[in-house]
């Protein structure tokens, strides 16, 4: 049975839901002190976490309307992207208040010099700006074939992302790995797109 319109709405408002209850949560956590004795690096993490969520959700859903024959969750896909956007912009703006501090927001360039995984980091931050600029239907008529040549870069940012992560903890642990081998997997699933540009 395929989905409905009115119940990709719904689908669409139960996300809304998955990207606004986690952030309600950090607040929440935050304002308790559930975090660790270094709750800076705490959030930096949840925040990075949940934009690498939403941005491997945003690969899944053409292979998963395609194979589960769902054309409509196509629709689901630049909600998805935005959210990936917005906990990105989190990521990137607790490390700058809560690691740098709003005096020493000078060091921010510094830090991307010396600091190649935050470069990386901050590469896949602007891709991500250009493509939730870029998302609306007036972008697309404007852009006309380039649009599309545009947001194939969310492919840099799915090779991009998963370095990052792995790169910055100072401990390899599963999670980061996890994250790494899904993210190759989606881009494996594009094989035939791929090969098609080298074509």
């Amino acid at each position: 049975m395929r989905l409905t319109a009115k119940q990709v709405t719904w689908l669409k408002v139960l996300l809304h839901l998955a990207g606004l209850l986690p952030f309600i949560w950090l607040f929440w956590a935050a304002s308790q002190g559930y975090f660790s004795a270094d709750p800076a690096k705490d959030i930096q993490h949840f925040t990075g976490r949940m934009a690498l969520k939403f941005l491997l959700a945003t690969l899944l859903v053409a292979p998963l309307a395609r194979y589960a024959k769902q054309p409509l969750l196509i629709r689901t896909r630049r909600l998805l992207g935005l959210w990936c956007f917005a906990w990105a912009t989190l990521h990137l703006t607790s490390y700058t208040l809560l690691e740098l501090g709003i005096n020493n927001l000078a060091l921010l360039g510094q830090e991307l010099t010396t600091r190649p995984y935050l470069m990386l980091g901050a590469v896949s931050w602007l891709i991500l700006l250009a493509l939730a600029v870029t998302s609306t239907q007036w972008a697309q008529r404007k852009l006309g074939k380039r649009w599309q040549q545009l947001h194939n870069f969310v492919y840099l940012v799915v090779i991009l992302a998963p370095i990052h992560y792995l790169w910055s903890v100072k401990i390899l642990s599963p999670q980061p790995v996890i994250y790494a081998i899904i993210a190759l997997a989606l881009l494996a699933w594009r094989y035939k797109k791929f090969r098609q540009w080298w074509h």
